[in-house]
């Protein structure tokens, strides 16, 4: 397989090479879409992804046909997305978003630390909270896959700008701007057969109402 295409080859303008932006997307958002070929085929699957330092985490059952095809180092390719907000302009054709785009290239492999490769994806997605409950058995462990990307080739592309009307539109009447997104968690549900008198821990109410 020839080697990818990391550099932009439309909207330049808005690529970045800055490393500290790449993690910030990687730490910030937890879902991956990952593409491979799977028998003569594309597919792209998501999965809950986290940032380990210089490689990128993914898990899923060992019995899962698309993990054992990046298992025996299938050529992946892994996008994830932020989307923050509108761009409101003065015409549908300047109408755009304000996002954060990352594209990585590579095989993953297996890790050789499984169980704090998933503390990793755990604590990413609820911080502390791996000190709540117990270890993972080693049942669990033998059903789970956990794969490790290289940060290695990538590109990033940002948008973050204002509308870019014409000055026919900007004269005319049609109101223009930006409208920001954002989420946050809402009140924690309990489980329906939670013990009573078991209170809500201190990592899940510190996620609780916290916009994303």
């Amino acid at each position: 397989m020839s080697r990818p295409q990391t550099e932009l080859t439309r909207a330049r303008h808005k690529e970045s090479t800055n490393r500290a932006e790449l993690d910030a997307l990687l730490d910030a958002v937890h879902i991956a879409h990952v593409g491979l070929v799977a028998d003569g085929h594309p597919v792209v699957l998501p999965t809950a992804c986290a940032r380990d330092g210089d490689r990128l985490l993914i898990h899923g059952s060992t019995g899962a046909g698309w993990l054992r095809r990046l298992t025996d180092g299938a050529d992946a390719c892994i996008t994830v997305t932020a989307f923050d907000g509108l761009v409101v302009a003065r015409s549908a054709f300047e109408s755009s978003m304000h996002y954060r785009s990352a594209v990585l290239f590579g095989r993953l492999a297996p890790v050789t630390d499984p169980e704090q490769a998933l503390h990793v994806l755990t604590d990413a997605l609820i911080p502390g909270r791996t000190s709540e409950i117990r270890r993972p058995s080693a049942k669990e462990l033998a059903a789970t896959t956990v794969l490790a990307l290289p940060i290695e080739r990538w590109s990033l592309k940002l948008s973050a700008k204002w509308p870019e009307d014409g000055d026919e539109d900007v004269a005319g009447d049609a109101w223009a701007g930006v409208l920001p997104i954002s989420s946050r968690y809402g009140a924690p549900l309990p489980a329906p057969d939670l013990r009573a008198g078991i209170e809500v821990p201190p990592s899940i109410s510190a996620l609780s109402d916290r916009v994303r």
